[in-house]
């Protein structure tokens, strides 16, 4: 039935108890913005893809799960989980072209909480992530002079357990491990970055740190110019953020190989152990790693993907990004290997009594080998610099999604973007405020830990089982082929396979995994009290809450029996604007 052919009465979606008609949207009048070129949006995914955790968490991961065996797992959970994923989620945001929030009344109503859910795991994650760009950002500040502040323990800051890099380097050549004292770049970026000193933890944050905060200002600032025009005005922010750290890897990596001890370190990084692929949970950092790298469930890849135009080829987008993203953690492992090996050679010891597993790594480590450098200044401006756009492409995505999913819902807000935006850079700026005193990393651990990771994995779970199972692949295949024209069989065969059973189960494994060996948020060895772990896990349901919350509303305001009920919240209620036809569920 052609829509010219649709009677204009038609308002009620119902016709009769066993068939149901959907309408499209009521037209606002304005026509939904679209990237000015395909690049921008390639490199607004790559840029909210590749983050921090490309350049600190990956490298470690796969030096600790086997070195080059990893690439085994982390491949297959690549191709049958995270990249299915990814690609679903594309699609969807380009053919619904709507945010995470409204795209459920057009895939199944009852769970439109998973909308709601999403924007408020985005708000955490803001409020802690833009505080370790704003560590970055002082850092960079810190190192415009001479030499870097860290190289040294003759600072007003430094305690007298500090011990300087030569006299560390003869413990370990005369095998002394006991450790009993800091390091200049440790007490540099815990007392003079951070402000942390004796007496400060979770229960006693202290007062705010107006350095951090100022920092954490100048982030929001920055975010709020690239994202308040939409993608008109943050498609030409990522030319620069999400290309410059490519340069500085580069850089990094060709000045890193020429280190003494370069070698040791990247063998370390690549030398397969095969005998670590029978160990399970190798497999399951794999997927965890790729999930957690791409970003399926935050709502930021609908997002961006809502506004390209309706016949872009999102399967290739999908490819090259993730493709870049693999190959940029691969990238940033040579780069960060090579140094830490040097560091080794230089402090008599091995690899694994420098590496760490978490952001000392890149506020801690790293620097530390800067130090040791000719032109020290030069390359920590150049690799802070690189953390900095690294974490404000992931930046521009998180709050996008929630830009993007709430204009969407309430369309008035269109015309007062500007205004809202502001709204939101303001309410992210005072909630990450608390981040900024002087105890401020505990609660940085308490939401790193419980924000987003455990509440995020359930929410992509229910997201994929509600397209494939509910929606039906079937649909959403037609849906694909609407965009992208026919493909063969064995092509659909793959991908719904995928998402029908396979990338469900994988998730639901590692999230079933991380509540089975949930870890506590720890900072070096300070023991998180049991009331901070409580209200770490009243963090994860206050998020997932929503998702039950609305289902139970839908229900009880959906008219009919109970059977006509769960029936019709479950069927779409609605279609986009560009479908040419009416379309009838029996």
């Amino acid at each position: 039935m052609k829509e010219n052919m649709a009677p204009s009465s038609v308002t009620t979606p119902v016709l009769d108890e066993k068939t149901c008609v959907i309408n499209k949207p009521k037209d606002e009048g304005v026509e939904r913005e679209t990237w000015d070129t395909k690049v921008e949006f390639l490199l607004s995914v790559i840029g909210f893809a590749v983050d921090l955790g490309n350049v600190w968490r990956f490298p470690y991961i796969c030096y600790r799960n086997g070195g080059g065996a990893f690439l085994i797992p982390y491949m297959v959970m690549l191709v049958f989980g995270g990249f299915p994923l990814f690609y679903m989620e594309l699609a969807l945001g380009q053919y619904q072209r709507c945010g995470c929030i409204t795209v459920w009344k057009r895939i199944c109503p009852v769970l439109k909480g998973i909308g709601f859910s999403i924007c408020i795991i985005a708000t955490f994650v803001s409020w802690y992530y833009n505080t370790i760009i704003s560590w970055a950002l002082l850092y960079m500040f810190q190192s415009m002079r001479s030499e870097v502040p860290w190289d040294s323990c003759d600072h007003a800051w430094n305690t007298p357990k500090c011990i300087n890099f030569e006299d560390r380097a003869n413990l370990f050549k005369n095998n002394i491990t006991e450790r009993n004292y800091t390091t200049p770049n440790e007490e540099f970026f815990e007392r003079e970055i951070l402000g942390l000193k004796e007496g400060y933890d979770i229960n006693n944050l202290g007062a705010v740190n107006w350095k951090l905060a100022l920092c954490l200002a100048a982030v929001f600032t920055m975010v709020y110019f690239a994202m308040w025009k939409g993608v008109k005005s943050s498609g030409k922010a990522v030319w620069i953020t999400a290309t410059m750290p490519y340069v500085v890897l580069t850089i990094l990596l060709i000045r890193g190989v020429t280190l003494d001890g370069a070698r040791d370190g990247i063998e370390y990084f690549i030398i397969p152990k095969f005998d670590r692929l029978t160990d399970f949970g190798v497999w399951v950092d794999a997927a965890a790693q790729i999930f957690f790298s791409l970003g399926p469930g935050f709502g930021v890849l609908m997002a961006l993907s809502s506004y390209n135009k309706f016949s872009n080829n999102c399967f290739r987008d999908a490819l090259i990004t993730s493709a870049i993203n693999s190959g940029t953690s691969l990238l940033a492992g040579f780069a960060v290997f090579s140094v830490l090996g040097h560091m080794a050679y230089t402090q008599n010891t091995n690899v694994d009594n420098v590496a760490r597993d978490d952001v000392g790594l890149i506020f801690i480590v790293y620097p530390e080998a800067i130090s040791k450098l000719k032109f020290s200044s030069f390359w920590a401006v150049l690799f802070f610099f690189m953390l900095i756009t690294l974490g404000l492409d992931t930046t521009f995505g998180g709050l996008e999604a929630i830009v993007t999913g709430v204009i969407d819902e309430w369309p008035h807000l269109r015309k007062r973007r500007e205004l809202f935006v502001l709204g939101l850079m303001l309410y992210c700026f005072l909630g990450g405020l608390a981040t900024t005193t002087y105890g401020g990393i505990y609660l940085v651990q308490l939401f790193d830990t419980y924000g987003a990771p455990i509440s995020i994995l359930f929410i992509v779970s229910l997201e994929c089982v509600a397209v494939s199972w509910i929606y039906g692949a079937s649909r959403f295949q037609s849906d694909i082929e609407s965009m992208l024209g026919p493909h063969p069989r064995c092509y659909w065969v793959f991908w719904k396979t995928c998402w029908i059973v396979i990338s469900p189960l994988i998730i639901m494994i590692v999230f079933i995994m991380s509540l089975v060996f949930s870890r506590v948020p720890e900072y070096g060895k300070y023991e998180y009290p049991v009331w901070s772990i409580v209200i770490g896990w009243l963090i994860v349901s206050s998020s997932l809450i929503c998702i039950p919350v609305y289902a139970v509303y839908k229900f009880l305001v959906t008219s009919g029996t109970i059977p006509e009920r769960l029936r019709r919240i479950t069927i779409p209620e609605e279609v986009p604007k560009h479908t040419l036809e009416l379309r009838v569920f029996v």
